[in-house]
């Protein structure tokens, strides 16, 4: 599997730093706040569970299945919410987990999705951002690194459901998604 990789651009202990850094910045901003954490699926299920640990505050934790790709490279443009949250988020601050701030397509509908549900506040937080290929004016309160316009696998990004399990998050070859 890890021959499929071209580069690591980030090794585990590097993901993990970061992480620890941006819980560290959450916990002090949402001090004394109802803090609802709703992470992204399937993608940043891994930087959510990770992030999760090192908040030293209260919060809450949902998540939301919202897709764009199947099983392709390119961001189809046609959003679908597939697992919508399970908790009200009236009157709560809500901070939205991405794996990747891409396009920001998806994150401009899901921002519209929710406002309508009077959280108290909605930020997002992403461990990757691609300003290369931004297509939507997003805001992203917290970003963990930001990276050059290459297919990025690893720490719970996929292609085509593989390579999810990567400890690391590297450039996957171009062969393997050009074939």
């Amino acid at each position: 599997m890890t021959n499929d990789i071209e580069e690591t651009l980030y090794s585990e202990e590097e993901i993990l730093k970061r992480v620890e850094e941006i819980s560290m910045q959450i916990s002090k901003d949402y001090e004394g706040k109802d803090l609802l954490i709703v992470g992204i699926l399937k993608g940043s299920v891994i930087f959510t569970s990770d992030l999760a640990k090192h908040i030293k505050i209260p919060c809450s934790l949902d998540f939301m299945a919202v897709s764009s790709y199947g099983s392709s490279t390119e961001s189809s443009g046609v959003i679908k919410i597939l697992k919508d949250l399970d908790e009200d988020i009236e009157g709560k601050h809500v901070l939205i987990v991405e794996d990747i701030v891409d396009t920001g397509i998806t994150l401009s509908y899901l921002l519209e999705y929710l406002n309508v549900r009077k959280a108290a506040s909605i930020e997002i937080v992403a461990l990757l951002n691609k300003k290369a290929r931004r297509k939507a004016d997003i805001k992203v309160k917290y970003i963990g690194f930001d990276i050059p316009d290459e297919f990025i696998v690893g720490y719970g990004m996929d292609y085509s459901e593989k390579y999810r399990n990567l400890p690391f998050i590297g450039i996957l070859k171009r062969e393997i998604y050009e074939k």
